[in-house]
């Protein structure tokens, strides 16, 4: 309906140069919306509005004109009337046996409908979660994983050539970190008795690999406790301690008392059973990636040298206190950035300003992030590098992901990571389902904060968005069920050829939400919110669930008894192909 009311205002604006109206170069962008009050008609425009300074006129005295070609047009095709509201609103009512041809063009394309092209075939990259692999994924990382798989999901229904990539943050402080509180565990286990640095991994997880470690070699990994704790500066809590100078003091004992060789092996263990783990449980999540992208190929292929080369020889950095600096301030930056320390170790920010410019060497028209709210900082000197080794910083949309924080019986869950006191991804998953967590991550703007109510998300009732759409469909499919039981067979062509003797309002509501399907997928991937597929299909399920309540389907009549199964039919795929972006299954039972 709406295509058919811009070509109308297209051969209007057309007439207004014929009449002298408007310019010959006028070329005015024609918006026409939903209106929200039925009483407005089914569609709007404010072209009146737009092009009042163009025609020179008043914008109610323009809209007056262009109403009037309307109404002169032969043919108007589905549009029923249009009125004139407010300064210059411009209200159509459209033909309601029109509103029904929707239901024709879903069956026609079935779990097609509603894709688009408004991507052209861009290739974009979309990187999401990435949690450094020191540990299980928990529920923070599980709103990054749902959302950027529902955005990638989301952007390949709408015409994107889309590739999912995880960053494996395979080097530097922190996975050294976890391969010492590994190995110290190890010695734990091997007899030795110490207390345990205060800034080490303390997670059940990382006695479950120092054990693996010890039944695959013995004690062939094992130092005297005296020769790993002497000259390491002292722990907070005691005199003059420093956690953080305790613990890299320690990681310099692992790897001097280990040699290259036993440290990498301790180091790879654990790197290799955590990522093992995590992407085990992203799979149980319905999380998939094309490609896992390792740091350390970074390093190893020369990329980070080529990157930091690029911008020394742009003049973009400089040395000072033995350091390299990147002159980010001069992109907006609040202040210049370390790239290689004094030590001559790479920062972490020298590896994300290669592997960005990997991404684009890759070919790629665009970069999505997905990253934690708490790395919104970080976005203006990645941008930053970007502009200045002579790449587009535009190409890099960063998308910020707030935490969810669960309640259970109203009461807020603890979280620490280095801790081990926090709820896994796979411990929601096996509470609430995979269903439930990934349509309760993503009904929300990625940036608003999130409270994730884990009662809520388990209980059958109608206050649970989830259920609540899921059961539209369980119900539709119930209702096909109730008529073969009566040895009725659907005839869905008998029923399309009947859709004209549908009158009541329930019927035309439900017409009218399908059509908005295809816009709203088309909106929601330019802005990247998935949470609109959510609320649609909250509004489609209400739909649903108030035409059944008023009218029986399974009717004597077979003309009315086909057009109302095939209209729920239509709108039983809808919620199907929604669900799917969201990869959360539609059930014929519950």
């Amino acid at each position: 309906m709406k295509q058919q009311v811009v070509h109308i205002l297209t051969h209007v604006v057309q007439q207004l140069k014929t009449q002298g109206v408007l310019p010959e170069d006028a070329n005015p962008r024609i918006n026409v919306e939903n209106t929200r009050d039925k009483s407005h008609g089914d569609l709007a425009t404010n072209l009146a509005m737009m092009t009042t300074k163009l025609a020179g006129i008043p914008p109610r005295a323009l809209a007056e004109k262009i109403v009037d070609i309307i109404e002169r047009m032969e043919d108007r095709g589905a549009l029923e009337k249009v009125e004139i509201a407010g300064p210059g609103f411009i209200n159509f009512f459209m033909k309601d046996d029109a509103k029904f041809a929707i239901v024709e063009q879903v069956f026609a394309q079935v779990e097609n409908f509603g894709r688009c092209n408004v991507g052209q075939g861009k290739s974009v990259m979309v990187e999401f979660v990435s949690a450094n692999p020191t540990g299980p994924l928990h529920v923070g990382h599980g709103r990054g994983a749902a959302y950027g798989a529902s955005v990638a999901n989301l952007l390949a229904e709408a015409g994107f050539n889309v590739a999912r990539e995880y960053y494996v943050n395979d080097a530097g402080r922190q996975m050294d970190i976890l391969a010492t509180s590994v190995w110290l565990r190890y010695l734990a286990i091997c007899g030795e008795a110490f207390t345990f640095p205060s800034n080490g991994y303390k997670g059940e997880y990382v006695f479950e690999i120092s054990e693996q470690l010890k039944a695959e070699f013995g004690e062939t990994l094992k130092k005297p406790v005296f020769e790993v704790f002497a000259g390491v500066h002292a722990d907070e809590g005691e005199p003059e301690g420093d956690k953080e100078k305790h613990i890299d003091d320690l990681i310099i004992k692992a790897k001097n008392l280990l040699g290259t060789q036993h440290y990498d092996l301790v180091f790879n263990a654990a790197l290799n059973s955590i990522l093992s783990d995590i992407k085990a449980d992203l799979a149980g999540f319905n999380v998939t990636f094309d490609n896992w992208f390792s740091e350390r190929s970074l390093m190893e292929s020369g990329v980070i040298d080529a990157a930091l080369e690029k911008l020394q020889q742009a003049g973009k950095i400089y040395e000072k206190n033995g350091a390299l600096w990147f002159r980010s301030t001069e992109y907006g930056d609040e202040k210049d950035r370390v790239v290689v320390r004094d030590n001559g170790v790479k920062t972490y920010f020298a590896s994300d300003i290669a592997y960005h410019f990997n991404k684009l060497e890759r070919g790629f028209d665009v970069l999505i992030d997905v990253w934690g709210s708490d790395h919104h900082g970080y976005v203006p000197r990645v941008r930053a590098a970007m502009e200045a080794m002579g790449t587009n910083p535009d190409a890099l949309e960063v998308l910020l992901v707030q935490f969810a924080v669960l309640y259970r019986g109203g009461e807020k869950l603890a979280m620490s990571t280095r801790s081990g006191q926090f709820v896994t991804l796979r411990e929601l998953r096996e509470e609430v389902g995979v269903d439930a967590a990934r349509f309760f991550y993503v009904q929300r703007k990625s940036e608003q904060h999130m409270d994730f109510d884990l009662d809520l998300a388990k209980s059958q009732s109608n206050e649970n968005p989830v259920y609540y759409i899921q059961y539209a469909h369980a119900r539709i499919a119930g209702v096909i069920q109730q008529a073969a039981d009566k040895g009725y067979m659907v005839d869905t062509q008998a029923g399309l050829a009947a859709l004209d003797k549908l009158e009541l309002e329930q019927e035309t509501d439900l017409a009218v939400l399908l059509a908005k399907y295809p816009e709203m997928i088309a909106r929601a991937a330019v802005a990247y919110e998935p949470h609109q597929i959510a609320y649609y299909l909250k509004d489609l399920a209400q739909g649903l669930h108030t035409y059944y309540n008023a009218c029986h389907f399974v009717v004597e009549d077979d003309a009315i008894r086909n057009a109302r199964l095939t209209l729920v039919l239509a709108v039983q795929q809808v919620i199907k192909n929604g669900l799917a972006i969201l990869d959360v299954s539609a059930p014929d039972k519950m």
